[in-house]
């Protein structure tokens, strides 16, 4: 049952089912969320004049339970090493903080560009050698693989735009390279955001970059074929999940941590994944996390036989795939840390501009940074300028444009890779 609540008389534990805006207009990421914290609370009032909540009937204290359950979820104690040195993911990861305390932007997107591109271009290079080495039966350079992973990780935490602009980058003949490179960001970009330590970082980053090198052990017309893949070789597919634990547990200074993302980014939360059918937090963090980044990256991508989907769409599936396929608490982080329009959406203002999102608002995730390609009347701009959505919201409150629609990636005949800042 729902009740209409003035943001006044708003208080901690309630759970809001509904605003008195659209929630595109506001800061929240998700309608309907409980309030955890005096900031939330803050926020609330000074956006809305009043809510609708959830009360405790039936229905109510089945979600409050759900809820709880949730936050009081084991995955917080999983990220542990014999070694001691990895820390535990503390509870606040899963509990809707949308910044990061511990890593702040230390360069602009512009200004990191550069560096990005060079870590980008070695690591390409680290990756398809590794992929032949495999491919040809050789021992992987752990150690190239480590240096490049390190750098990557400087970079992102200086500022993760730079990467993520580069992770745009796709071509469906080289899928497994890139995708591999791509999930590499995706998730020191996630790991940023949930304030991992460098060193947690660097395990994680290099469990990524290998997640697939398993794939290399899959005959190439099944790797590559055109279409649906039989129920045959569907199962020989997935054998690149032990070919790869197989090939990593053999390569020195490799982290179990590390391997776990190989092991396990097909496991889901709710089961029915593979190999081991692993379910809920026996999948571990890192397995979790990459599960995500993988999944994320791969419905976002084009094939040989199908279309990616727009980012939007694909983190509103995963929203609805929580429980079921990811855990809950880290799939929402990971839509906060994307955003609703994450870098290189095509989008619409809500004065009929069509813009493409250049870098990502960390404390205001719908007010992005956007350059503009097309006028009102969808003819082109003389020059592409870039807007700052926040700015405007607060330099014109009134009549500030915000986004209105997510377009398919192609509309009006726009590439968005080309307006993004990349560096040759």
């Amino acid at each position: 049952m729902r009740k209409k609540v003035n943001t006044s008389d708003l208080a901690i534990g309630m759970y809001v089912a509904e605003l008195d805006r659209p929630w595109t207009s506001t800061q929240f990421l998700f309608q309907g969320f409980e309030i955890g914290d005096e900031a939330t609370l803050e926020d609330l009032r000074s956006t809305c004049e009043f809510v609708f909540i959830d009360t405790e009937g039936e229905a109510g204290a089945i979600a409050h339970k759900k809820r709880q359950a949730e936050k009081s979820s084991p995955v917080v104690t999983v990220l542990e090493e014999k070694s001691d040195q990895v820390r535990d993911l503390d509870p606040e990861v899963l509990g809707g903080k949308t910044d990061s305390k511990r890593w702040k932007d230390t360069a602009s997107l512009e200004e990191e560009m550069g560096q990005a591109r060079e870590i980008e271009t070695r690591a390409r290079e680290v990756l398809y050698t590794t992929l032949d080495d495999v491919r040809m039966g050789r021992s992987i350079n752990t150690s190239g693989a480590k240096a490049v992973i390190a750098d990557m990780v400087e970079s992102i935490i200086r500022n993760p735009d730079a990467m993520g602009v580069l992770a745009q980058l796709k071509n469906a003949d080289e899928y497994t390279a890139l995708h591999s490179m791509r999930v590499c960001i995706l998730a020191l970009t996630f790991g940023r955001h949930l304030e991992l330590t460098r060193q947690e970082l660097n395990l994680l980053g290099i469990g990524a970059l290998l997640h697939d090198v398993g794939k290399m052990k899959v005959p190439t017309e099944i790797l590559n074929k055109h279409g649906q893949l039989t129920e045959k070789e569907y199962e020989i597919m997935k054998t690149h999940v032990p070919h790869g634990v197989q090939i990593l547990e053999n390569s020195e200074g490799i982290s179990e941590l590390s391997i776990q993302v190989a092991a396990r980014h097909h496991e889901r939360y709710g089961g029915g994944g593979y190999i081991q059918g692993l379910e809920g937090d026996n999948i571990g963090a890192f397995g979790m996390m990459g599960g995500i980044v993988d999944c994320y990256d791969a419905i976002t991508s084009d094939r040989v036989y199908h279309k990616g989907m727009t980012s939007y769409d694909a983190l509103s599936k995963m929203y609805h795939w929580r429980s079921t396929a990811f855990h809950p608490g880290l799939v929402e982080q990971f839509i906060q840390c994307m955003g609703v329009y994450p870098i290189g959406s095509l989008v619409e203002l809500s004065d009929g501009a069509v813009g493409v999102v250049v870098t990502v608002n960390r404390q205001r995730r719908l007010k992005p940074r956007v350059a503009l390609v097309l006028n009102s009347d969808k003819r082109p701009f003389e020059a592409v300028k870039v807007i700052d959505l926040m700015e405007e919201a607060i330099s014109n409150p009134a009549g500030a444009p915000d986004i209105r629609a997510v377009l398919p990636s192609g509309e009006f005949g726009i590439n968005p890779t080309d307006y993004l800042p990349l560096a040759s």
